[in-house]
């Protein structure tokens, strides 16, 4: 089994595999070529994925014979000539925004493999990149947020007089939410979170935050398939906005995270709800890329309205490429490793599958995937 391992595009620092991965993958029985230049943007050189057993080459070269193509994105189907009839490509593919893409994925003869649709269960935590990367947004959010501040995050006490701690508020209490908690809280900061899913209460309340929610508002629990959050009643998100319009303006940073799949970001924070901020606060939104939850939100851009900073969080794990790759190219290892043959060398993957049929999206010059289809 050869593994094609390919440079991303100019705007991708990740990479989708690390020297470790090369040698665990080799240890299978397999034969990894890794595009040259792939690891630039995460500080990898060409030599140290030689050292590790890679062969280094071309794309036409890597894809020649490959049965197996390894991508942080997904890449264009006509740059993906010459692999092996059906060949799997993994990685995160953007199915739903890219239809066109996984057209030409199934036109090609590829099985093309979403990762981002894998499925919340236990024995996938391992190969979940959706959480590995989402993980260190949450801290680089803090990290982004406290460089843009123009004040201390902790209470310092001296001779001049006291700092106060810097007020934190963290909306959505997944993944994200709550490494943005913990990286605040270690920081010095006083710290709330908020979510629509009532058992996220604890959790926030084990990181030593301050968990703010909707009371006595009967019948609503916010937990949808898979742990994932779901849209509220009109009477919750009512009762929410009045909740937080009165905590938000006495924040100094808030940092939003919530994500609904397959659907537009919910919005959050209001034009309104902004103007009560003290002027030199500051808004990470980490979901500017789906919509944002905050009005107001350009995607990878950084404004001010009524004296507030809004960043614009656009995938910060690229900005930690070196950590991202290494936990990406992990849960791409944990996926294909976990399937794995060593009589036939190569992955089998059952049609009758839990993981298999959530993020299989083409096979056998069609489009499979159930999500896809209704669509």
């Amino acid at each position: 089994m050869k593994i094609a391992v390919l440079k991303e595009a100019a705007d991708e620092t990740r990479c989708a595999a690390i020297p470790e991965t090369v040698k665990k993958f080799i240890a299978l029985g397999a034969d990894v070529s890794v595009e040259k230049g792939a690891g630039d943007g995460a500080s990898i050189s060409d030599s140290e994925f030689e050292a590790a057993g890679a062969k280094i080459g071309s794309r036409a070269d890597l894809l020649k014979g490959a049965g197996i193509i390894l991508a942080i994105n997904g890449p264009d189907p006509s740059t993906l000539k010459g692999a092996e009839k059906n060949a799997l490509l993994v990685g995160a593919l953007d199915p739903t925004k890219r239809r066109e893409t996984i057209e030409g994925y199934a036109a090609g003869g590829l099985e093309a493999m979403a990762m981002e649709w894998m499925p919340r269960i236990t024995r996938a935590q391992s190969m979940d990149i959706l959480s590995s990367q989402s993980n260190l947004g949450g801290y680089k959010a803090v990290v982004e947020a406290a460089d843009t501040y123009g004040r201390a995050f902790p209470m310092m006490m001296t001779a001049a007089g006291t700092v106060s701690p810097a007020k934190v508020f963290v909306m959505g209490v997944g993944v994200a939410g709550l490494q943005a908690i913990a990286t605040a809280k270690r920081l010095g900061a006083q710290v709330s979170a908020t979510d629509v899913r009532s058992a996220t209460r604890e959790q926030i309340q084990s990181l030593g935050a301050k968990p703010i929610f909707v009371e006595d508002v009967a019948g609503i629990e916010g937990e949808g398939a898979g742990g994932y959050a779901t849209e509220m009643s009109e009477e919750y998100q009512k009762a929410q906005a009045e909740l937080v319009s009165g905590h938000i303006a006495k924040q100094d940073i808030v940092i939003t995270t919530a994500l609904i799949p397959g659907r537009p970001a919910p919005r959050l924070i209001s034009d309104a709800q902004i103007a009560s901020m003290r002027p030199g606060s500051v808004i990470v939104d980490l979901a500017a890329e789906a919509g944002g939850n905050v009005e107001g939100t350009k995607a990878g851009e950084q404004v001010i309205v009524h004296g507030v900073t809004i960043i614009g969080a656009s995938n910060l794990a690229r900005s930690l490429a070196a950590d991202a790759s290494a936990l990406f190219s992990r849960n791409l290892y944990n996926f294909l490793s976990a399937f794995w043959d060593k009589e036939q060398g190569r992955p089998v993957l059952p049609d009758d599958d839990e993981i298999v049929k959530a993020i299989r999206l083409t096979q056998g010059g069609k489009i499979v995937n159930e999500r896809l289809s209704a669509a």
